[in-house]
C-alpha cells in the first residue's frame, strides 16, 4: 500500500461540479493500493499519516503532527498511485488491486483514519474528481507499507 501524502492549507474535492469534500489545514491523503494489500497495511500507514510530525511549531521547526496542528485528513483513492512508467509512454497499472479488493480495504483505511479523532473528509471511490489543494511548504511524502517494501 502507498500513500502520497500533502501538506495543505486547505482542500477541496469537486465532483460534477458540487464540492463534496473540503478541509482547511490538514492533510490530502492520495491512497493507493497494491494487490495482495491488508488491514496491517492499512493500520501501518494511517499511524504514520497520522503521526507525520511535518506542522511547523512555535519557532516554525517542522515539530507538530496533523492532530497537534488541529488539521484534517482528506482521504482520496488513487489507483494511478501505482502507475508504472519505467516502459513505454502509457503507464502500466498491473500492480493495482482490482476495484472490489481496493474499495474494502479503502473503506477500512477511511474508517481507521475516523477512530484516531483526526476530523476526516474523502472523496469518491471510482469517480472522477477535481482536487484542488494549496500545498503548504511545498511539503509531498510518500509512504509505503512495510510489505511494499519488499518489491
Amino acid at each position: 500500500m502507498r500513500i502520497i501524502i500533502q501538506r495543505a492549507k486547505s482542500a477541496k474535492v469537486t465532483i460534477d461540479g458540487k464540492v463534496t469534500a473540503k478541509i482547511g489545514t490538514g492533510l490530502v491523503l492520495l491512497v493507493g493500493i497494491r494487490k495482495g494489500d491488508g488491514e496491517r497495511d492499512a493500520d501501518y500507514l494511517v499511524e504514520k499519516a497520522a503521526g507525520l510530525r511535518i506542522f511547523g511549531d512555535e519557532e516554525g521547526k517542522m515539530n507538530l503532527d496533523v492532530r497537534q496542528a488541529a488539521g484534517s485528513l482528506l482521504i482520496i483513492s488513487n489507483f494511478t498511485v501505482y502507475g508504472d512508467t519505467r516502459k513505454g509512454r502509457r503507464p502500466a497499472f498491473d500492480l493495482a488491486a482490482p476495484a472490489a479488493e481496493a474499495r474494502a480495504l479503502y473503506d477500512y483505511f477511511v474508517q481507521k483514519a475516523r477512530l484516531t479523532g483526526i476530523p476526516v473528509e474523502t472523496g469518491s471511490f471510482q469517480t472522477h474528481m477535481l482536487v484542488e489543494l494549496e500545498n503548504d511548504g511545498p511539503i509531498t511524502l510518500i509512504c509505503d507499507s512495510p510489505s511494499n517494501e519488499k518489491n
